[in-house]
């Protein structure tokens, strides 16, 4: 009996288990309510290319439709940046001039530039095939990480990178038969300088972040770039932004809130509640996502070929990111 004797509240046992199962729980529902989050995420902005395509059924130009997307959707974002906690953040004085340099060029490069490009693509390309070629931005991080930064590249990610590139090519070579060559080819280069510009913004912002604040650095990234945006339409917009059709407003406050504001709160949400690592791997939906969402809304076909090179870029990416995590 020594062992019963030293533990005189053994009647409290059931009790104590009972607890433990009930912390248990809660951090299962935790998990499961933050991957579902990330996985929200992910099907709402894979939806910015079906709505920016069909949006151009009502022949916007470019400029015109990404001037409303930042018009609808900075407000938001300059609101919960001005109300956030992370405006009274403790590293707030250590923000130097030169930082501040650094994120209006994160901002002109992340959200302007890479936007404007990606929108520009998707007049040539399909939907699906637009998410796809954006989607290898992790392994461009990669490439520029070694090539700037001097960081290795692992034989895993040499194996990634060439699975991503020959899934996008096996993709580019099924949709050829859909599209013009010419198309496919500027549209593609396109969406690619867009994967560039997000994968330099993502490396650039990692240094500023931590100093801002995740919701203070989005809100004002954005909110310049709105104002590049903006010069831009006031300088080349080519039609009158207050007498377009009126399911073009409905289509650009659709993309505003659904796959530009929602996401963003919801993908680090999630990531608090899972962590970053998980959180990539569910996001990988993202492409499968967009195929189907424009199979269903645009009536693009998908055809075994497209499917297989899209899994070889999943795999592709996976590897990427199981290996960085």
């Amino acid at each position: 009996m020594p062992c019963l004797l030293a533990y005189p509240n053994i009647d409290n046992l059931p009790i104590a288990m009972e607890q433990i199962a009930d912390t248990a729980a809660k951090i299962n529902m935790r998990q499961v309510l933050g991957a579902f989050m990330v996985f929200l995420s992910a099907v709402c902005f894979s939806s910015k290319a079906v709505i920016v395509k069909l949006a151009y059924q009502y022949h916007v130009d470019t400029i015109s439709l990404l001037t409303l997307r930042m018009a609808f959707s900075v407000p938001v974002f300059v609101v919960t940046g001005f109300f956030s906690k992370s405006n009274k953040g403790a590293q707030s004085g250590s923000i130097s001039s030169k930082d501040y340099g650094w994120l209006i060029l994160m901002g002109f490069i992340g959200y302007y530039l890479s936007s404007l490009f990606d929108f520009l693509g998707l007049q040539y390309i399909s939907a699906g095939l637009e998410r796809l070629i954006l989607f290898v931005y992790p392994t461009l991080v990669v490439l520029f990480s070694y090539l700037f930064l001097g960081k290795p590249i692992y034989p895993k990610q040499y194996i990634a990178l060439g699975l991503t590139y020959a899934g996008v090519l096996l993709v580019l070579l099924g949709d050829v038969h859909v599209e013009s060559r010419a198309n496919i080819i500027k549209g593609g280069l396109l969406v690619f300088a867009s994967a560039i510009t997000y994968a330099s913004y993502l490396m650039g912002s990692g240094q500023l972040i931590p100093k801002f604040g995740t919701v203070r650095f989005t809100s004002y990234a954005m909110t310049l770039a709105a104002l590049g945006v903006f010069m831009h339409y006031l300088i080349a917009g080519e039609h009158n932004i207050m007498a377009l059709p009126t399911p073009v407003y409905w289509y650009s406050f659709l993309m505003a809130m659904v796959a530009t504001v929602a996401p963003a709160y919801l993908l680090s949400e999630g990531i608090r509640l899972v962590g970053a690592g998980n959180a990539s791997i569910i996001a990988s939906i993202g492409p499968i996502s967009t195929i189907l969402l424009a199979y269903v809304f645009l009536d693009e076909r998908i055809s075994f070929i497209q499917m297989m090179g899209t899994l070889i870029v999943l795999a592709g990416i996976l590897l990427i990111t199981l290996r960085k995590n």
